[in-house]
C-alpha cells in the first residue's frame, strides 16, 4: 500500500498517511510497553529498534522515535514495513478495540469545551500527526493530554497556552487556564 510521509513540528515524530482509510475508530496512542498483541500492524512497527510510540487513527499513523535514532534510516524501514503490513492484513486489530477516551462531559461548560476542541483544535492537531484529549475542567482549569507528534514537541507549550488557552478563554469566560497532563 502506498504511504505518503509528512514531517511534523516534532522532530522525533513522522506521520504516515495511507492511500486508504484504516479500519480503526477514534485515535489511540500506543507505547512500546503497551499490549498490542492483537495488532499485526503495531507488532510490525514496534519490531523496529528505536520506536517509542505510535498514534493510530483511521486517517494516519504517527510514529515517534527516540532522540538518538536517525529518520534517514527509519523512514525507509517504516514505510516498507507499514505498507507491507497494511497490504497483508486489512484489519488493524484482530479483536474488538477497546478505545475508550475520557471525553465525557458532565456540565454545559465541559460540553462547550469538548465541542470547541473537537471542531476547532483536533483537526489542526491531527494535520500535524497529533491528538488532544479532554480530561477535566475544575476551578477554571482545563486539563488536556497531548498525544502523538504533540507530545514532547518544542511548539506544544506555545500551542497549548497561546493557541488553545486563548481560544477557550475567548469563547468560555469560565476558563482561566489550560494545562497539559503529563504522560
Amino acid at each position: 500500500m502506498f504511504l505518503r510521509i509528512e514531517e511534523t513540528p516534532n522532530p522525533n515524530t513522522i506521520k504516515f498517511i495511507p492511500e486508504e482509510k484504516l479500519n480503526f475508530k477514534g485515535t489511540k496512542l500506543y507505547k512500546i510497553s503497551d499490549d498490542y498483541a492483537d495488532s499485526y500492524l503495531l507488532k510490525t512497527i514496534f519490531s523496529i529498534n528505536g520506536i517509542n510510540s505510535v498514534l493510530l487513527n483511521a486517517e494516519f499513523i504517527s510514529v515517534s522515535k527516540s532522540e538518538k535514532e536517525d529518520w534517514a534510516v527509519l523512514k525507509t524501514m517504516l514505510s516498507a514495513k507499514i505498507g507491507s503490513a497494511l497490504q497483508k492484513n486489512d484489519k488493524v486489530f484482530e479483536k474488538k478495540q477497546n478505545n475508550i477516551e475520557s471525553d465525557s462531559a458532565d456540565t454545559p461548560v465541559e460540553k462547550e469545551i469538548i465541542n470547541l476542541l473537537e471542531t476547532k483544535v483536533k483537526p489542526v492537531v491531527a494535520s500535524h500527526g497529533g491528538d488532544i484529549t479532554f480530561h477535566s475542567f475544575k476551578d477554571g482549569v482545563v486539563s488536556l493530554e497531548l498525544k502523538g507528534s504533540c507530545s514532547g514537541c518544542p511548539s506544544s507549550t506555545a500551542t497549548l497556552k497561546m493557541g488553545i488557552e486563548n481560544m477557550l478563554k475567548h469563547y468560555i469566560p469560565e476558563v482561566k487556564e489550560v494545562i497539559e497532563l503529563s504522560n
